[in-house]
């Protein structure tokens, strides 16, 4: 027959030497087990006999009862047995604990190797050729600009580079356009921006002109008056 592994702590239950762990686990056991129920009731009562009784009056006239030499025994087995299961789960746990972080540092490893992006190719960088727009109106605010021209299949790639003279004498900014005019004098606007006396503009657009089409570009304010241009052709 199995002896049940709960055997030896009923004397421990009993008297409250249990940790609240050990003393929760035996009470779930005592609703399944009738044997440690029985063990439990019959020595129930001790703790009660044990509070009212005087040692020294009690070595004097009775030899101490059997349930009483018994309890120190209980007691001592039931927490030598205790401390062997604890140090049993404390070596599981350390290896388990060992393994797992095995097995994170592996994985944080290859995550990261992962994860790493990999080296961005330095970008080539094709210069581009910059002209200068011809001014067109004389009146106008005092405005530079240098044009670049990139050809692509699906059309024209444009850098500009735009100053506006600090000292020109006008005092307030102006919505300036740059336009693209193509074949049958079509027109299509690049960009648009606002700038004062002393800005310096640095942008990039495109237009569906391809080199063979493109005509010219040209730089106006926005009550259309024409600043500078540039003749491609």
């Amino acid at each position: 027959m199995t002896r049940c592994e709960f055997a030896h702590d009923d004397g421990a239950y009993v008297l409250g030497a249990l940790a609240p762990a050990d003393r929760a686990a035996y009470e779930r056991h005592l609703a399944g087990c009738a044997a440690c129920r029985d063990a439990v009731a019959e020595i129930a009562v001790l703790p009660g006999l044990l509070g009212r009784l005087d040692p020294t009056t009690l070595e004097e006239f009775l030899p101490p009862p059997p349930e009483v030499s018994r309890v120190p025994d209980l007691i001592a087995t039931a927490r030598d047995r205790r401390r062997r299961e604890r140090t049993r789960n404390r070596r599981r746990y350390a290896v388990t604990a060992l393994v797992a972080a095995g097995f994170a540092l592996v994985l944080g490893v290859a995550g990261a190797s992962a994860l790493r992006p990999a080296p961005t190719p330095a970008p080539t960088t094709q210069a581009v050729r910059m002209v200068s727009m011809a001014p067109v109106a004389a009146k106008t605010p005092a405005v530079h600009a240098e044009i670049g021209l990139s050809g692509t299949k699906w059309g024209t790639e444009v850098t500009m580079h735009c100053g506006y003279d600090a000292t020109a004498g006008y005092g307030k900014a102006y919505t300036f356009r740059l336009v693209a005019r193509g074949p049958d004098d079509a027109t299509e606007q690049i960009a648009s921006w606002l700038a004062a006396p002393g800005d310096d503009v640095n942008l990039r657009g495109a237009t569906r002109f391809t080199d063979a089409e493109l005509v010219r570009l040209e730089l106006l304010r926005a009550d259309g008056t024409l600043v500078l241009s540039y003749d491609v052709r």
